[in-house]
């Protein structure tokens, strides 16, 4: 799979973060605008950019920068070490957006990350492995994440959604301290705003054979990457690093756009940090 966002794109998010024109980044990249625009557009550029400076004013790590144009992936994974998770991907308006399903494999209760363009690949799911959906969790509410919530709350009217939208009834707002039991795994939940007002991290624990966490961010960090915050990236960038990179290195990174990853993947490679 690739990267959700190429490297033109990251400088593109990490200008419009600081609200800079785009004659003024070309400059310190010492390129042409025409020649900047293709850098943004593609990621590549006809003439090497001065990164070191490009990434100076931007506020990103020079080096992971070139680690991107240089073509790096996260690693693959091997999602069997899970057992009981899913990755969906689903498409509408030219975008692929990923949602989760988990199970606990004795009660056979189920939870659904976001519900993406179409919820029926989870629906089937549920059906294949004679599954109860329990809960539903949303990483924040853009189209693409919750489009299909009617045909999930129709075939499950009493799935228990949580959210962090501030519109929500009381008892659908996600706290802080909460602490979901799906059978044997535990389900919590950390504020990661910025790239959505409502943005939240559902971090999964307690997995058979000890297998590492899983943080299903919506689109807080990508692989290499992070959602647009224009308005608030000090914010967006700040809760990555508090909420998602302090998480143990092992801890499986499940995006909502792009590959899967790891914090220590993102740690090392991801030019925002």
């Amino acid at each position: 799979m690739n990267l959700e966002d190429h490297a033109g794109d990251v400088i593109r998010k990490a200008r419009l973060m600081k609200d800079l024109a785009a004659g003024v980044t070309a400059q310190t990249a010492g390129l042409s605008e025409a020649d900047y625009a293709t850098l943004e557009d593609s990621g590549q550029s006809p003439i090497k950019p001065n990164y070191a400076a490009l990434a100076e004013l931007l506020g990103l790590h020079g080096g992971k920068l070139e680690g991107l144009v240089n073509g790096w992936l996260p690693s693959p994974k091997d999602l069997s070490v899970w057992r009981e998770l899913r990755q969906l991907s689903t498409e509408g308006n030219g975008m692929i957006v990923h949602s989760y399903l988990v199970w606990d494999e004795v009660t056979r209760d189920a939870a659904l990350f976001d519900t993406g363009w179409d919820a029926a690949p989870a629906l089937e799911l549920i059906t294949e492995h004679q599954l109860q959906l329990r809960h539903l969790f949303i990483t924040h509410t853009h189209r693409d994440h919750i489009a299909d919530l009617e045909s999930v709350q129709a075939r499950f009217p009493k799935v228990r959604m949580h959210t962090d939208a501030k519109s929500a009834p009381p008892q659908h707002k996600n706290r802080r301290n909460d602490c979901i039991q799906l059978g044997s795994l535990r389900i919590t939940n950390r504020d990661t705003p910025g790239h959505a007002e409502d943005g939240v991290t559902y971090l999964i624990g307690n997995w058979p054979d000890d297998a590492p966490h899983v943080a299903v961010v919506g689109d807080a960090i990508f692989a290499g990457s992070m959602g647009g915050a224009p308005q608030h990236g000090g914010l967006a960038k700040q809760k990555v690093r508090d909420q998602i990179l302090t998480l143990p290195a092992a801890t499986l990174i499940c995006p909502g756009h792009g590959p899967l990853t790891t914090v220590a993947e993102e740690q090392v490679n991801n030019p925002f940090f």
